[in-house]
């Protein structure tokens, strides 16, 4: 019975972590206490069978993984929902500082080009218009740091866009940089077949997308916490407070 209750335990646990949820929050979730969720993570105490169902529709797994130490899913990943997760739970004020961040990191992007262009302009001055391939290819660039930083901070559910942005940057780039040598448009055709391939790529899903959680219709919500008390039986009773 123990290991049963460590092993729920450090699921519940795992699971709330993976989510970016605190205690308090997965409390609510359930309309318990934050302090009757510590005791199921320390291990103390089990909740009933209706309260681990309804932990398993908050984290879309089922009781098997609620039961087991081994877990095929992590390995399989759930990667695209959990970074999901992590920016609906983000502040307002992180998600600033994160965009804040990703625009830096791209004006660098840009300075090291302004740098690569002043350098090459003195030293080759206007016998050739190379110098003017580094603000090119700072394009790509910057959408390669928006791409990785993006996949990191916000819904990666877009990224198919910045692909896309950056498979056409990139082959404008290099029928600039041969235009003087070889008038190459013809390798805009790849993009049509690199776009469907783009295209195709965003519709993939490791596993169905959890549906977002809504009130029943006419279901009257009690906004409130359980709190678990003994019962005689030793059981945990529920006391429902309304807040007025």
């Amino acid at each position: 019975m123990e290991d049963i209750k460590s092993v729920i335990a450090g699921n519940i646990a795992g699971l709330r972590n993976s989510f970016g949820m605190t205690q308090l929050e997965l409390a609510e979730k359930l309309n318990y206490s934050d302090k009757a969720v510590s005791k199921w993570e320390r291990g103390e105490s089990i909740p009933d069978v209706t309260v681990l169902l309804r932990i398993c529709e908050i984290f879309h797994v089922d009781m098997d993984y609620l039961i087991s130490e081994d877990h095929e899913d992590e390995k399989n990943g759930r990667s695209f929902f959990q970074k999901k997760r992590r920016y609906q739970k983000s502040t307002p004020r992180e998600r600033r500082n994160h965009a804040a961040i990703i625009g830096i990191s791209i004006l660098l992007v840009w300075v090291v080009a302004l740098i690569i262009f002043i350098t090459l302009h003195m030293s080759i001055g206007e016998r050739t218009n190379a110098h003017f391939l580094a603000f090119v290819w700072a394009v790509p660039a910057s959408l390669t740091v928006w791409l990785i930083l993006n996949s990191v901070w916000f819904n990666p559910r877009w990224n198919f866009m910045i692909v896309s942005l950056l498979m056409w940057s990139i082959l404008a780039g290099v029928y600039i940089t041969l235009w003087s040598v070889i008038d190459f448009w013809m390798i805009f055709i790849l993009g049509i077949p690199g776009q469907v391939i783009i295209l195709l790529w965003s519709l993939l899903r490791y596993e169905d997308e959890p549906e977002e959680e809504t009130d029943q219709p006419g279901r009257k919500r009690l906004f409130g916490r359980r709190s678990g008390t003994a019962g005689p039986d030793g059981t945990e009773t529920e006391d429902i407070q309304e807040k007025s």
